[in-house]
């Protein structure tokens, strides 16, 4: 079954998310209210709700010799789809953490990146060389 995600998230700055999310990453603008906004973000729905400030400690794992943050929300998309953001974010010249393939040649192989939004959340971007595999185990 594909189902698309809600994820529901404080935020500080409405307009400021709204900013980064439609004009910078492309998503399309969903519900609006004086305090929340849903983002379409691949046929997924994220909702930024004004919360003021609110504390996140972004704790790391380690993967494949990677550091990566353990708090972050992400997208699975096509090749074609991941290159065409990564060329749009790369030419706004906002901040890439970390491109780098995982599990070269093994199941599961996959690229990503991740960018911080305005929120300080990191949004993960990533492509699967097999689509199919991204549950597969062996």
């Amino acid at each position: 079954m594909n189902a698309p995600f809600h994820l529901s998230l404080p935020c500080l700055d409405i307009e400021a998310t709204r900013n980064f999310y439609i004009d910078k990453l492309g998503a399309d603008l969903g519900r609006v209210a004086q305090n929340w906004l849903d983002i379409n973000l691949y046929g997924n729905q994220i909702t930024f709700t004004k919360s003021g400030k609110f504390d996140f400690s972004f704790q790391n794992y380690s993967f494949e010799g990677k550091i990566l943050p353990s708090f972050h929300f992400g997208i699975i998309v096509t090749h074609e789809v991941w290159e065409k953001l990564y060329k749009r974010i790369t030419s706004q010249h906002i901040e890439l953490f970390e491109e780098i393939t995982f599990l070269k040649g093994k199941n599961g192989e996959h690229t990503s990146f991740f960018v911080k939004d305005p929120n300080d959340y990191m949004v993960e971007f990533k492509t699967f060389a097999v689509t199919k595999d991204v549950f597969k185990t062996n």
